[in-house]
């Protein structure tokens, strides 16, 4: 794909892009340990981190996953941002940013902006970013986020003026530091189509706190520290990040314990983490959790669905609700995660304001546990024919490897009862992305790990019509309820509609929540800064990171 140009923008540098540079997993140069705004990396020896995670693409318009945007931290400039050990955001590339009216959201960007090939970041870059997301609208992609944004405007380069169709938007300074939020350059992106990741890495298109310097997807990554970012995170403190993908968990942990990985972030086993914690030359770093796992449900394609042959809404609301009945949460979190994963029966995780336990009061006995006999009477009582068929979907490499044991612990909890009948498959995340919106999976695993740390982020995606899961769910209430949420200032009134929000998707179940799972890495002695970005902002920061 040709890359976009921009006529009249002007370049500092020659140079359009860096060559790239042959992965190094050795110690590098070293440097003071930097602070502050701008100015390069700290120096320290390059660090190694390990993941199981999966990237889908480093564009912004075309991934919403936890694996994509961990890359998107790194080396992509936001407006607002999050500083460690804090969920609230604050202006990041931004001099200042605040309502200028109620439907008007003024960001005011810094002096002398660049990108690191040398193009000017201006406030044109900042409405290319957001008028391409919506334009694109990859069904993969966080545009859904971007709901009550109209249009955005330029006054000069460096005001930008987004206009909102709903007034006073309490969530939208937040969305600015989401997926939805990376800043990208208008001379290297298309604007009408997603850009490859070569072409990105190869006109080095990056204004974050660091650089990709040598890029194979999925398997080695390797950064440079940015000396010209001049965001809210100052210089990393260790230069040289290189990314290492694994397929497999047990070869991270393995490598964790020889010591050729300095960190490990998303995802080992629940038994390897267990067993990690006993062994003297490692840290196991535990951080607040917003992770919820669930199943999700297409209305389309799920038994009794509206496009297949025995359509019946009824019916189909039947089968939702036996599967919430029958669920065993405790069972899922201590056989299979060791209790690095709790019960959840709440669409707004635990130790967020409005979540309230709807799954709990209205599925199962009343007290958290599964009743065969209410899953039974809800089929019934909808004249549904049983053992219902039903296929289940989860990916083998994306939410770590324990997902096969977890998910074969809930076809034994559906089919113990002789209720269900489940033909349960398995997909790789790349394929699986894909497949989910193409109502390819009648019922599927998801995962969500939040874009910020606000209520609205598990709600607005999941659950309005034009939503991020794609499965036909639409309920003008639940619509306009949280339409209404976001633009509440008072605080009493707006958990009320959140409240109000999750009793009634609670009675739809479009998806099932099942588990909360904390944030945990694995660290080498002598690795610093882990415990820094663990925090509720639940972004992962490579700059924080340092060896001694």
């Amino acid at each position: 794909m040709t890359p976009v140009g921009t006529p009249g923008r002007r370049v500092r540098a020659a140079t359009a892009g860096i060559a790239a540079t042959a992965l190094a997993l050795t110690a590098c140069g070293g440097g003071d340990d930097g602070g502050g705004s701008g100015g390069g990396g700290g120096g320290g020896d390059a660090l190694i981190i390990g993941t199981t995670d999966v990237i889908t693409t480093i564009d912004p318009a075309g991934s919403y996953d936890n694996g994509s945007f961990a890359v998107m931290n790194q080396v992509y400039p936001f407006l607002m941002n999050t500083p460690y050990g804090s969920p609230d955001v604050e202006p990041d590339i931004a001099e200042s940013a605040e309502f200028t009216a109620p439907t008007q959201y003024t960001v005011t960007l810094k002096d002398g902006l660049t990108f690191a090939n040398g193009h000017e970041l201006t406030s044109s870059d900042v409405k290319f970013t957001f008028d391409r997301m919506v334009a694109i609208n990859d069904p993969n992609g966080p545009a859904a986020l971007l709901g009550n944004l109209t249009s955005v405007d330029t006054p000069d380069d460096t005001t930008v003026v987004f206009n909102l169709g709903s007034p006073d938007d309490q969530t939208f300074p937040q969305v600015l530091s989401s997926p939805a939020g990376p800043i990208v350059d208008e001379e290297v992106f298309a604007a009408d189509a997603l850009t490859p990741d070569a072409d990105i890495v190869e006109g080095n298109a990056f204004a974050g706190p660091y650089v990709i310097t040598s890029y194979e997807q999925n398997d080695l990554i390797s950064y440079e520290a940015n000396p010209d970012y001049q965001g809210l995170y100052g210089a990393p403190k260790t230069d040289s990040i290189n990314v290492r993908y694994y397929a497999e968990a047990s070869n991270l942990k393995l490598d964790v314990e020889e010591g050729a990985v300095d960190v490990a972030f998303r995802s080992l086993s629940a038994t390897d983490i267990d067993d990690l914690r006993g062994n003297d030359d490692v840290e196991v770093v535990d951080g607040p959790g917003g992770e919820i796992r669930y199943i999700t449900f297409n209305f389309n394609t799920q038994p009794y669905g509206a496009t297949t042959p025995e359509a019946d809404p009824a019916k189909a609301l039947a089968v939702r609700q036996a599967v919430a009945h029958l669920l065993d949460r405790e069972e899922i979190a201590d056989q299979v995660y060791r209790g690095t994963y709790t019960p959840l029966y709440s669409y707004v995780p635990e130790g967020l304001t409005g979540a309230i336990t709807p799954l709990r009061d209205l599925y199962g006995d009343g007290q958290g546990g599964p009743d065969a006999d209410k899953a039974a009477q809800a089929l019934q009582a909808a004249g549904v024919q049983t053992p219902v068929q039903l296929s289940l979907q989860y990916s083998n490499d994306h939410y770590g490897p324990s997902s096969g044991d977890e998910y074969a612990l809930i076809k034994d909890q559906l089919e113990s009862t002789g209720l269900f009948q489940v033909d349960l498959q398995t997909t790789e995340w790349t394929q699986y992305s894909e497949q989910r919106t193409a109502d390819v999976y009648p019922a599927y695993q998801l995962g969500w790990f939040p874009d910020y740390s606000d209520a609205d982020n598990y709600l607005t995606p999941f659950f309005r019509t034009e939503n991020f899961l794609g499965n036909h769910y639409a309920n003008p209430q639940v619509d306009q309820l949280i339409a209404q949420q976001t633009s509440t200032p008072d605080p009493a009134a707006r958990q009320a509609l959140i409240e109000q929000i999750q009793q009634l998707v609670a009675a739809d179940l479009s998806t099932v929540p099942y588990l909360q799972g904390a944030q945990v890495a694995v660290v080498r002695s002598g690795v610093t800064g882990a415990e820094d970005t663990l925090d509720a902002s639940f972004k992962f920061r490579y700059g924080a990171l340092s060896r001694g």
